[in-house]
């Protein structure tokens, strides 16, 4: 079992910044594709970034790109999703994913989440 905790989240004006963190304590991400989803009530969970357990490759939403960045710690075994111009439509709860098959784009491709965190735009 992976434990993933995911921290950073909270309430920015549109426009600023964000940086959110996924740890795995005791377990390394050089093992584990990993994902960033979003969920927004009433909404479906929906991909946002993912980077390969080699973190030689990151895949983006295309909602997303150019915005977001996610990246990877492996001595502090932390995956971060860096969130720049941020705007209302971004608001969700973000969750961190793993998996040690391969990267992917789909919730289901996900064995190992986290339970989240609430990132909040105001306009």
């Amino acid at each position: 079992q992976v434990q993933l905790a995911e921290s950073g989240g909270g309430l920015v004006q549109a426009g600023g910044s964000l940086r959110l963190s996924c740890a795995a304590p005791g377990r390394t991400f050089g093992s584990y594709a990993t994902g960033w989803f979003r969920q927004a009530p009433g909404n479906e969970r929906e991909f946002v970034a993912a980077i390969t357990r080699s973190g030689g490759s990151t895949y983006y939403a295309t909602s997303v790109k150019g915005r977001f960045t996610i990246s990877r710690d492996i001595a502090k075994n932390t995956v971060y999703l860096q969130m720049n111009s941020l705007k209302p439509e971004d608001t969700a709860v973000y969750y961190c994913a793993a998996d040690p098959r391969y990267v992917g784009t789909l919730k289901e491709e996900y064995t190992y989440w986290g339970q989240g965190t609430q990132v909040t735009v105001s306009s």
